[in-house]
């Protein structure tokens, strides 16, 4: 079995690793954004993508990579659902405001 990881791979996940350590010292100023579970949930999907991209290397290949498209997907529905309600819904009315 021939081991193959990609250094843009590690790179990507190292800078990863470098948001989740700001979004985590960052957590109550991040609640203030509007639907911020959302947005915050899907960068972890984005972040468990990267690590099974790196982890196909070693093995489980193909399940790996599967999973690492799901996460990709989902982590891409959920940002543009979080875009749909920050801006899509129109201007924020005055109770939501407050």
């Amino acid at each position: 079995m021939i081991y193959e990881i990609f250094e843009n791979e590690v790179v990507m996940l190292l800078i990863g690793v470098g948001v989740l350590i700001f979004i985590l010292g960052s957590r109550p100023r991040l609640k203030r954004l509007p639907a911020s579970k959302i947005l915050i949930v899907g960068f972890y999907v984005l972040l468990v993508g990267w690590v099974l991209t790196v982890l196909e290397g070693f093995f489980c290949e193909r399940l790996l990579d599967y999973l690492e498209h799901m996460c990709y997907a989902v982590s891409s529905v959920l940002v543009a659902i979080w875009c749909w309600k920050v801006f899509g819904s129109g201007p924020p009315s005055r109770k939501e405001a407050l």
